[in-house]
This record gives C-alpha cells, sequence and structure tokens, in this order.
C-alpha cells in the first residue's frame, strides 16, 4: 500500500470517527442539519479542506462549530496543520475540484473560509502551527458595522487602526456589555489589516491560555512567544478569561511589552475595564490603562432599529421568503434592554419562521415571539444583587446586614439598595427589610446618592452598569 493511499485511509477514518464524536456532542438536530453535510474534499500535507453545500452553510459552520470540529479531529487522533471549509459542487469526491457559485464580482465571498491556516496569500499554515486561533468571520467586517453613538468612537478608532492611520497608537482596549459588537470591530480589523498585506492573529482568550499552558507542558514556550512576536497586530477576544491563571498573566505581561518594544499594534476586547479586572499585577493594569480604552454603550433606539434593518437586507438576499414588515422591526426595535445580539437572535427566530412556513410575519406572531422571550426568565432577586454584588466589593452577605458604616462596607451596601431597587419590583420598606431592617428613608438616601455618583464618576457608573449587566444575564 503506498503512502498515499495509507494517508487518505488514515483521513477517511478521522474524519468519520470525528463526525461520530460530534454527533454525540451537538446532538442529533444540530449535527443533522449542519455537520452531516460537510465532506472530506482533501488533505495535503496534513491541511484539511472540508467542503459544504452553499455558501451560507459554510460561513454557518465556520463560525459556530469549527473550533468543536478542530476539537474533535484532535481527539480522534489527527493533529491538522490547517482547517478550512469551502463551498463544495454536490457529490464531490475527495481531492474533487471545487465549483464556485457564480455571483456578482462586487458581491463575490470568499470561497474558503480557513480556520487553522493564515489567511494571508503567499504564506504557509506552518508559520503559525499550533495556534488554534479565533476564526476571522468574514461577514463581520466594517461595512457590516452598523455605527452609532455608543459605538461610533470604537468604530473610528478600530478601522484608523486597521488602516495603520494611527500610528501612535500601540494599544486599543474595547470593552463593553455582552453582545455589543466587539468581537465584530476585532473581526475587522483583522479583515482589514490583511486585505493591506499586514499579518494579524485573533485569539480568544482562551486559546491563549490553552496554547500557552500546553507549550509551558511540552517545555516548547519559545515557539509560541515567537509565532505571537511575528504578527504585525495581535488581537485578544474575552481577556477576562485569561485572568484565571497567574501564569498566563505573567506571560500576557511579556506579551504587552514585547509588542510595545517592537511598535506593534495589541488590540484588546474585555467585558469591563482594566481597573475592574480581577487577580491582575499592577504593571498589567498599568499597561492596559496606558492605551486608548474605549466603551461600548448600548445602542439607542436609531442604531437599533438600523441593526434590524441591515440584518433583513442581509437575510432577504438569501432567503427572499423571510422577509418581515417595517412595522415588526420597529416593534423589535423597541427592546430597550436588548444587546445588538438579542435583536438580531428575535429577527432570526422570526424571519426563520415566515421563510419554513411561507406564511407573512404579522404583529400578533411578533408580540408571541417577544412575549415567550421573558415569559420563562427568572426574576433577580434581592438575595441574586447582594450576593453579587458581595462577591464583586470581596465582601461577606453579612456585611450588609451590620450596622458598619465603614466606607468599605457602606457604599457597597448603597450599590445593592440601589440596583435592588432598578431590579425588582420590592418597595422600599421590604429593600430596607432585607438589609439589617433599616428604615425606607435609608434605602431612598441610597439610591438618591448612588444616582448622583454615577453623573460624577465615569469609573463608578461603569462598575454599577457592570454589576447590572451580570445581574440581568444571570437572570
Amino acid at each position: 500500500m503506498t503512502q498515499a493511499m495509507a494517508s487518505k485511509m488514515e483521513w477517511e477514518t478521522v474524519w468519520a470517527a470525528a463526525r461520530e464524536r460530534l454527533r454525540r456532542e451537538l446532538g442529533e438536530a444540530v449535527f443533522d442539519a449542519w455537520i452531516s453535510p460537510l465532506v472530506l474534499l482533501s488533505f495535503d500535507r496534513d491541511e484539511i479542506l472540508l467542503g459544504a453545500p452553499k455558501p451560507f452553510h459554510r460561513n454557518w459552520v465556520a463560525n459556530q462549530y469549527m473550533s468543536r470540529i478542530e476539537r474533535a479531529l484532535r481527539a480522534e487522533g489527527g493533529d491538522p496543520a490547517a482547517l478550512s471549509i469551502a463551498v463544495n459542487a454536490p457529490s464531490p469526491a475527495i481531492g474533487a475540484r471545487i465549483a464556485k457559485e457564480p455571483q456578482p464580482e462586487a458581491a463575490r465571498e470568499p470561497a474558503t473560509v480557513s480556520y487553522l491556516g493564515d489567511a494571508m496569500p503567499g504564506e504557509r499554515a506552518e508559520a503559525r502551527r499550533g495556534l488554534s486561533h479565533r476564526i476571522v468571520n468574514p461577514s463581520q467586517s466594517f461595512e457590516s458595522f452598523v455605527t452609532g453613538p455608543a459605538n461610533d468612537f470604537g468604530y473610528r478608532a478600530a478601522r484608523a487602526l486597521a488602516a495603520g492611520e494611527a500610528e501612535d497608537l500601540s494599544l486599543l482596549y474595547i470593552h463593553g456589555g455582552f453582545g455589543y459588537g466587539k468581537s465584530h470591530l476585532l473581526n475587522g480589523i483583522a479583515l482589514e489589516a490583511r486585505k493591506r498585506g499586514r499579518r494579524a492573529l485573533f485569539l480568544g482568550a482562551e486559546d491563549f491560555m490553552r496554547q500557552f499552558l500546553g507549550a509551558l507542558n511540552r517545555k516548547d514556550t519559545l515557539n509560541f512567544k515567537e509565532e505571537l512576536r511575528a504578527a504585525d497586530i495581535l488581537l485578544i477576544d474575552d481577556l477576562q478569561h485569561l485572568c484565571r491563571s497567574t501564569y498566563t498573566v505573567a506571560e500576557f505581561l511579556h506579551t504587552l511589552n514585547a509588542f510595545a518594544d517592537l511598535h506593534r499594534k495589541l488590540v484588546i476586547a474585555c467585558d469591563r475595564t482594566p481597573a475592574m479586572l480581577e487577580n491582575l499585577t499592577e504593571d498589567v493594569r498599568s499597561r492596559l490603562t496606558g492605551g486608548l480604552v474605549i466603551a461600548l454603550d448600548k445602542p439607542d433606539r436609531a442604531t437599533r432599529l438600523a441593526i434590524l434593518k441591515a440584518r433583513a437586507a442581509e437575510y432577504q438576499r438569501q432567503r427572499p421568503d423571510g422577509a418581515l414588515p417595517e412595522e415588526v422591526l420597529e416593534r423589535i426595535a423597541d427592546m430597550e434592554d436588548a444587546s445588538p445580539r438579542d435583536l438580531i437572535g428575535v429577527f432570526t427566530k422570526l424571519a426563520t419562521y415566515a421563510d419554513l412556513t411561507k406564511q407573512p410575519v404579522t404583529m400578533e406572531v411578533a408580540e408571541q415571539t417577544l412575549g415567550s422571550r421573558t415569559a420563562g426568565t427568572r426574576k433577580t432577586s434581592i438575595e441574586d444583587i447582594q450576593r453579587k454584588t458581595a462577591e464583586f466589593y470581596k465582601l461577606e452577605l453579612r456585611d450588609f446586614q451590620s450596622a458598619g458604616r465603614a466606607r468599605r462596607i457602606a457604599r457597597p451596601r448603597q450599590v445593592a439598595m440601589y440596583l435592588a431597587r432598578e431590579l425588582t419590583m420590592r418597595s422600599l420598606p421590604e429593600i430596607g427589610k432585607r438589609f439589617g431592617g433599616r428604615d425606607h428613608t435609608t434605602v431612598l438616601h441610597a439610591c438618591r446618592r448612588i444616582a448622583a455618583l454615577c453623573q460624577e464618576s465615569q469609573e463608578f457608573k461603569e462598575e454599577v452598569e457592570f454589576l447590572r449587566t451580570v445581574l440581568s444575564r444571570n437572570a
């Protein structure tokens, strides 16, 4: 048996085993919808190319399941240097030519989405072998990012950095709530930088931590460091997850210092400000606050509606039967508590309903969907608020019941009272009772004091908003 035949049988076996693993992990419904249609197209020096039946299928799998596929391949004994997915012709054979769907030149999408390999032309995947970096989503470009007062500054800074116009900007730190567009901006930077021939490496904090600890165990940290420092722009998403290990925090500091010394760009996304990150040493925190720190806030109604209209136009090009009436988009945009991700989730549910049933989405259907979104939601309790606030300020729950007036206890107690009034339906006397039997006037004073401090201090306002976001998410 020739070496090529053996390699073919090996990868076919690994792929078959990986499919069965994914079937067990994802469940039959998800597997049948997204994984089952994928085929193994080719393998060249362990560079694996999978085929998807349509561009929409390819993009969805690339965005949602590529990391799961890569882990399944490794778990079954495969170690691909690069993992890519392309649109393929019906019933292709392994090694067959990939047919491209005819599209207008302006609307043509990349035929292949690469996961482990580098997207830059002319570079070998081996240049980054071992770095399981976050996929650069081709749909999350600057052109598809909808701007408004809440995110315009972050968008302009990201675009200037990607275009090489912000020479003095070495560190960009973007923070905001979940689903506010941080990852979209990082994707946009990576895509734009690569178009301009710059080497952009996009890593999730989990990837950074896993790869570094793996290199540490293999005593191969030098190669890990060299791979990172080879990038012109290093983008790290969800930094808050990296702070769990003192080893990774120390290595992150070395990376910060190295990129500063090399005059290269570092872009970080996080759900909170540098001051609010736990387990960071002061030198790391100082480095982060020394960069350009920009918050992405909750979008206003006009921006929410613009996001929905942009998504509706994109969806209608692919599925004409999924069009939603203007009044339905207006109704979804009325969701004041929704992040852009929440809006897209509601829109997708309604548009999919219209596409599959071939029935128009009426206002009645929309109201039912919006009602079901909150019908089963667990409400935030005063106990939840006390527990999360105590965790954040490193206090004991009993401190909220005590008569102590030390500022380190009194201020967090006022914050918890303020959030209890904002997030629950409890009356002032009821809230006071839960805080050591305090009078309702004490609660009212606390609420007014916290509201005033939020006006006076942006940093304090961000602390309170962060707690509000955490509590809303847990609910």
